[in-house]
């Protein structure tokens, strides 16, 4: 889980550097990261960028891992994207 956590985040500064959907892309973070939303609502609200019912079970299944997960480490999830949000590579965007 931490691994997939991990290259999620560091894929956000590539994200970015392109010029597109910083906001989005911080939304979709903030929903995966956020306790309060469950599954459902959260495929609901992702339904249109997932172009495949395997792209949907994917994003089902990360949901979860992140619902298995403590709030002290969901908290450290956090702190890890300000991070990344505050480097040199996505700071100019």
């Amino acid at each position: 889980m931490k691994l997939v956590t991990i290259l999620m985040l560091t894929a956000l500064p590539l994200y970015c550097y392109a010029g597109i959907g910083c906001d989005l892309m911080d939304n979709v973070v903030k929903m995966t990261i956020d306790s309060n939303v469950d599954v459902n609502t959260y495929i609901d609200n992702l339904k249109e960028f997932l172009p495949g019912e395997e792209t949907q079970e994917a994003f089902k299944f990360m949901k979860e891992c992140f619902l298995d997960q403590s709030e002290e480490t969901l908290e450290k999830i956090k702190v890890l994207q300000q991070s990344i949000y505050s480097s040199v590579w996505c700071a100019r965007y």
